[in-house]
C-alpha cells in the first residue's frame, strides 16, 4: 500500500527561501508535509533522521555543514530519500558535482512555483514507483519463503529424478537452499510400511502428520549433518546428506520412531559418487531395494532388526539371534540365505566393516580401538575381516582410502 503522506524537510539558511518554498506550494495535492525546517546542514541531517523524511530540498550554501556534505551523510543514511538542491547561478558547477550523487533534481534561485511543482510531481511519481517496487519484492519474498518447502520438494524431486543435469543450474539452486555445492555423500530413501498399509484408511490430515513425525525425528537424528529431506511422488521420504555418518544413526532413527510413533520403518541407504548424475542411479538403486524387501520374510526383517542394533557387540551369534526370535538357528540361517542373498557372518561382517570404514575416515581412532568398537576381539582378527572385504589392511585403508572395494 503506498505511503498516503510524504514527509518533507526543507533545508537553507535564509528565512525568507524557506518561507517562499513553504507557501509556493499546495502541499497537499501532492500527499506531501513539511514536516520540519533547517537553517544549517548539521540540523538538517538531525531533523532528517528523527522524522525519516522522504524528500529533502537542500541549499548547497549553508552554515556549519554544507549542502555537499549533508547530501553524502543522507546518501548513506537515507539511501531511498529523494534530493532537491536549491542552487544559485554561481554554484551550478557545485552543484554538478552534487548532482553525480544521485540527487532528484536542482532549482536554480530564485525559485520558481511552477518549476518546483513540476519536480515535485516528477518526486512523487519516483516515490510511487519505488514503494510499488519494495511492495512487490516484499510480496514475492513472502511467497518465496511460504512456498519454500514446495520450491524445494520440487527441485530436488527433478534432481533425483534425472531431470536436472546441468551442473549449474543445480549449483545456484543449492546456494539458494543454503545449502553445500556439492553432491550428497549419501541418499536414504524411508519407508513407512504402515502408512503404505493403511494409506485408504487415514485422512489427509492423518497422513500429514504421520510423514512430518518421521521427517521431524529424522532431522533431529541428524541435526548435527549438512541435509535435506523432502518427499517423492510416492511419499517416500527422501533424505540427502553431504556428511559421512556412521550406520548406527540409522538405527537409531528407526529406534526413536518406534519408540514416539509405536510404528516400523524401512530405510535403504546408497553412497553416491562425486558426481551430479549419480544421485539419480543411487535413487533408483534404494527403489530398487525397496521392492525386493517386499520379498523378504517377517522372520528374516526381525533378525536383520536385531543384528544391526547389536553388531557390535562381539559375543553376538546365529544362535543368540535365533534365539531372541524364537527359532531354529538352521532355519534361521537358511532363510537369511535366501531372502538375502548372503549368510549369516557375511551380513555381520559387513555392518561392522562399513562401521569401521566410517570410523577410519572420520576419526583419529587407533586401529585396535576401532576393533573393538565394531565388535572384534582382536586387532589381528578385525585386521583380517578388513583386508578380506576391502581388500587392503585398515592401515592402508586409512593412509588411502580410494582402495575400498564396493
Amino acid at each position: 500500500m503506498i505511503n498516503s503522506i510524504w514527509k518533507v524537510l526543507i533545508a537553507d539558511d535564509e528565512p525568507i527561501i524557506r518561507e517562499g518554498i513553504r507557501q509556493s506550494v499546495e502541499w497537499s495535492s501532492f500527499n506531501m508535509f513539511v514536516e520540519a525546517e533547517a537553517e544549517d546542514g548539521e540540523e538538517a541531517l538531525e531533523l532528517a533522521l528523527k522524522y525519516s523524511v522522504n524528500i529533502i530540498l537542500v541549499d548547497l550554501n549553508m552554515p556549519i555543514m554544507n549542502g555537499l556534505s549533508l547530501i553524502k551523510k543522507i546518501r548513506e543514511q537515507l539511501p531511498l530519500c529523494k534530493i532537491i538542491i536549491i542552487t544559485g547561478h554561481d554554484e551550478f558547477t557545485y552543484a554538478q558535482e552534487a548532482l553525480r550523487l544521485n540527487v532528484t533534481d536542482y532549482i536554480l534561485k530564485p525559485v520558481e512555483p511552477n518549476k518546483l511543482n513540476e519536480v515535485l510531481n516528477q518526486v512523487v511519481e519516483e516515490l510511487e514507483s519505488d514503494t510499488k517496487q519494495d511492495e512487490f519484492l516484499e510480496m514475492a519474498s513472502r511467497q518465496i519463503e511460504n512456498n519454500l518447502s514446495i520450491l524445494r520438494e520440487q527441485f530436488f524431486n527433478k534432481w533425483i529424478n534425472g531431470t536436472i543435469k546441468n551442473r549449474e543450474s543445480i549449483i545456484n539452486q543449492l546456494k539458494f537452499f543454503d545449502l553445500p555445492l556439492s553432491s550428497p555423500k549419501h541418499i536414504l530413501v524411508i519407508q513407512c510400511p504402515e502408512y503404505v498399509a493403511n494409506k485408504p484408511l487415514l485422512s489427509d490430515k492423518d497422513k500429514k502428520i504421520l510423514l512430518f513425525s518421521i521427517e521431524n525425528i529424522t532431522s533431529e537424528v541428524f541435526d548435527h549433518c549438512s541435509k535435506v529431506s523432502f518427499r517423492d511422488e510416492t511419499d517416500l521420504i527422501i533424505v540427502l546428506l553431504w556428511d559421512s555418518i556412521s550406520e548406527n544413526l540409522y538405527n537409531i532413527v528407526k529406534m526413536k520412531i518406534k519408540e514416539y510413533l509405536k510404528i516400523s520403518i524401512n530405510i535403504y541407504i546408497e553412497n553416491i559418487e562425486n558426481d551430479i548424475g549419480s544421485i539419480a542411479e543411487g535413487y533408483e538403486n534404494c527403489k530398487k531395494k525397496l521392492v525386493s524387501e517386499t520379498t523378504i520374510s517377517p522372520i528374516v526383517r526381525r533378525a536383520r532388526h536385531y543384528i544391526e542394533k547389536n553388531f557390535t557387540d562381539s559375543d553376538i551369534t546365529i544362535e543368540r539371534v535365533a534365539d531372541n526370535l524364537q527359532v531354529s538357528p538352521v532355519y534361521l540361517g537358511r532363510i537369511i540365505k535366501q531372502d538375502l542373498g548372503t549368510s549369516f557372518v557375511s551380513l555381520v561382517t559387513n555392518l561392522r566393516i562399513k562401521e569401521a570404514i566410517m570410523l577410519l575416515n572420520n576419526t583419529d581412532l587407533p586401529i585396535v580401538q576401532i576393533a573393538e568398537e565394531v565388535g572384534y576381539d582382536t586387532q589381528h582378527y578385525f585386521s583380517t575381516a578388513f583386508k578380506k572385504v576391502v581388500g587392503v589392511s585398515p592401515n592402508k585403508y586409512r593412509k588411502n582410502p580410494t582402495f575400498i572395494n564396493e
